[in-house]
């Protein structure tokens, strides 16, 4: 798990898109020079409910749109993002939803998510309706000192094709407090699994230290590092002197998964195996949310 930025610079139907002037940027106004790494890819499909037919009544708020999303990204490929409108989302004066937690994040293994997706498209097509597809088919990846850079063209491919902008991921990749909590995580739920918490002294003892750092670290240290490695990001991108862009960071509930492992180190539920000791098809299931939710905001255009 990472701390990540989106930023998203539109473009129109029949002009180029700032996909180069990033490209070359990312050569010529850094210190450090990029290293190309790879390739990388998403699928996103934005789903809306079905306005009712029925006027509402003068005395009551206008309805709050409800929207359904899916997402897959190549560099998380054990499982696929759904994001969903929480039932209970309020209006704000300005007719969106309103408030920290109007949106539910799930993960699910990738194929169930084409397989809920075909669906809602179908089986539930009264109720929902598919607004649009966006992909990045094969944008570029390169390592910038302590970030990782993932770059390409946003291509709308239903209704109608064409393109939509350029979107660019920012990933901090040095020390990192959120890190060392999910590795930390992984490591205690990947020994109690295979059933060697307690049984040695040396996994006793990685135990512990993992459990005396979740008992140094609170909540408060997680938003504290959001905070500042967003400044980072901010910084980093600034440099690049792009004008024009979207940006998804600090989103209502980004590091909420994080803070429910804090505390259940902080339970010592890896003794138990309650919480941290069953094995799962998927090896991190909450790897790369916090980026979904800002993929997911940034791509939640043309309602």
């Amino acid at each position: 798990m990472s701390i990540t930025g989106v930023f998203f610079i539109p473009s129109n139907p029949n002009a180029s898109t700032a996909l180069a002037t990033i490209t070359d940027r990312l050569h010529t106004s850094l210190a450090d020079d990029p290293v190309p790494v790879g390739r990388w890819a998403l699928e996103h499909k934005l789903m809306r409910d079905t306005p009712s037919c029925v006027p509402a009544a003068a005395s009551r708020a206008p309805p709050v749109p409800r929207y359904m999303q899916f997402l897959s990204l190549s560099y998380h490929p054990n499982h696929g993002f759904i994001y969903t409108s929480a039932p209970n989302a309020q209006a704000t004066p300005t007719g969106a939803a309103a408030g920290a937690g109007s949106m539910i994040m799930t993960t699910v293994p990738l194929p169930s998510s084409g397989t809920l997706f075909q669906h809602f498209m179908y089986a539930a097509q009264p109720l929902w309706c598919h607004r649009h597809s966006v992909a990045v088919p094969g944008g570029a990846v390169y390592d910038v000192g302590d970030f990782r850079v993932r770059v390409g063209d946003v291509r709308q491919t239903q209704p109608t094709g064409r393109v939509r902008g350029t979107v660019v991921e920012i990933e901090w990749r040095g020390p990192s407090l959120v890190r060392s909590i999910a590795m930390q995580m992984q490591r205690v739920g990947s020994l109690a699994g295979s059933g060697k918490v307690g049984g040695g002294e040396e996994e006793d003892d990685d135990s512990a230290v993992g459990l005396l750092f979740a008992e140094s670290v609170e909540e408060a240290d997680i938003d504290a590092e959001y905070a500042a490695t967003t400044a980072l990001i901010r910084e980093f991108w600034g440099k690049l002197g792009v004008e024009g862009a979207r940006e998804a960071m600090m989103l209502p509930d980004v590091g909420k998964e994080v803070k429910g492992m804090l505390r259940k180190l902080k339970q010592k539920q890896d003794r138990s195996g309650e919480s941290l000791g069953e094995k799962d098809e998927d090896p991190d299931p909450e790897a790369g949310v916090d980026v979904a939710r800002q993929f997911m905001e940034i791509f939640r255009f043309n309602r």
